[in-house]
């Protein structure tokens, strides 16, 4: 053993150094600066250089567009964006973070998740940031914590419904369905003439709880079950709940041919290649339906309820925050002053086709303000990512381990609820009567 020390010590370090390469591929195809494949600006001597990490890959080349912005006004510091596959973030950072490292600028999953990280001691906070009182309540409780600090400059609302391709549907006589029984004829129509109904994939957790996320308020009515929910008069083995799960299932039928093993990007491609007439998904996702095909005929629809109405599944979707064993906390907390600016918003609203969280900003794009006005008029929180994120495992993480076990045929509507219900009664006070 003695002999060979200095060899194995050798091919340790080449071990390592292959490690690092290969985590800084990490990002979805991004280079180790997140500037998609182009030969980034080296900074300046006198340059401080903070280190911004996202779970949007696909947002890569905006952010170098607007973060030029502030680098024009502040030459002093240079922002280095880098994003990683939104399915791999969590880790990638949680690791970095209790190593005492990790970025100084990061991008914070909403509500409890995000604040998680400041509960933990590893956010720096953020009540004295000018322009973080411009919020309203609702919005900057998303990046609140339980100490009542403010650990993130929120970025965005969002909302998740049902996008669909205008001209299949121009093209087969369909129009936007007004109740769950018109859905399912629509479906069924499409199927018949041979078209996959829905782009849609179990493969990633997330994208069953963002589903369930639309189809839920239609059997509850929206905003009447969440409030009953909140003061524990009801709870998640009601019929209209369990019956959320039950659509769930009875669209199985309409997804694609083996679609428990599709992912997102699978379903996205479905989607807009024009081979899939219906797409659920976030608002976040208009922007990259438009680049990938510019001539796609797009459009949406809110979900019908039980009353005949139609609502809309909305929240607030991340927060940009500071790492509290940041060496540039002064830069850090002065970008994020830009980030609460009005000016940002704009820059981010124009950019990204998306609604800004900050308020007053307009975008001149149709879609995205049908999606802002049914926002104002029509809306309804993501119930387990708003009121439901805390738990381990959470009712959120539940639902969405459940709905896979569910489309495997493991489990049933009813015990998905069950589940959901047993991880609520964990923490949540009003379900310990």
């Amino acid at each position: 053993m003695k002999k060979t020390r200095f060899p194995s010590f050798l091919a340790l370090l080449m071990s390592l150094s292959m490690f690092l390469a290969a985590c800084g591929g990490e990002s979805g195809g991004s280079t180790s600066n997140g500037s998609t494949g182009q030969e980034a600006e080296q900074p300046k001597a006198d340059q401080v250089v903070l280190q911004m990490h996202s779970w949007r890959v696909e947002d890569a080349e905006g952010y170098k567009k607007i973060i030029k912005e502030f680098e024009q006004e502040n030459p002093g510091i240079k922002i280095e964006f880098k994003p990683f596959k939104a399915t791999e973030y969590n880790t990638i950072l949680n690791t970095a973070l209790q190593s005492g490292s990790g970025p100084d600028i990061i991008q914070l999953r909403p509500y409890q998740s995000g604040m998680d990280l400041a509960d933990a001691g590893h956010l720096e906070p953020l009540d004295n940031v000018p322009g973080i009182k411009d919020f309203p309540q609702d919005v900057i409780a998303a990046a609140t914590a339980k100490d009542g600090k403010v650990y993130g400059v929120p970025l965005s609302i969002n909302s998740t419904q049902i996008y669909y391709n205008k001209k299949i549907f121009e093209e087969n006589g369909i129009q936007e369905p007004k109740s769950w029984d018109e859905l399912i004829n629509i479906a069924k129509t499409l199927k018949e003439k041979g078209i996959t109904p829905f782009a849609f994939g179990a493969k990633e957790n997330w994208l069953l709880s963002l589903s369930h996320g639309v189809i839920a308020p239609g059997t509850y009515n929206g905003n009447q079950f969440v409030e009953k929910i909140l003061k524990g008069e009801t709870n998640f083995l009601s019929p209209e709940f369990t019956k959320s799960i039950e659509r769930m299932q009875e669209l199985v039928p309409y997804f694609p041919d083996n679609f428990v093993g599709l992912d997102g990007n699978d379903i996205r491609t479905l989607f807009f290649t024009e081979k899939a007439a219906m797409y659920i998904h976030g608002s976040f996702e208009l922007e990259v339906l438009n680049k990938m095909n510019p001539d796609l005929q797009l459009d949406f629809f809110p979900m019908p309820t039980e009353d005949g109405s139609a609502v809309i599944t909305t929240w607030v979707d991340g927060s940009w925050g500071v790492n509290s064993k940041s060496a540039h906390k002064e830069e850090a907390l002065k970008f994020m002053e830009f980030l609460a600016s009005k000016k940002f918003g704009q820059l981010f609203a124009n950019e990204f086709k998306r609604i800004s969280a900050i308020p007053g900003v307009a975008v001149d794009d149709p879609l995205v303000n049908k999606m802002a006005e049914l926002t104002q008029s029509s809306s309804t929180p993501y119930l387990l990512l708003v009121h439901f994120g805390e738990g381990n495992p959470s009712p959120k993480k539940q639902i969405e381990n459940h709905l896979q076990g569910m489309y495997l045929g493991e489990v049933t509507p009813e015990q998905v609820a069950q589940e959901v219900q047993k991880a609520a009664e964990v923490w949540f006070e009003p379900f310990k009567k």
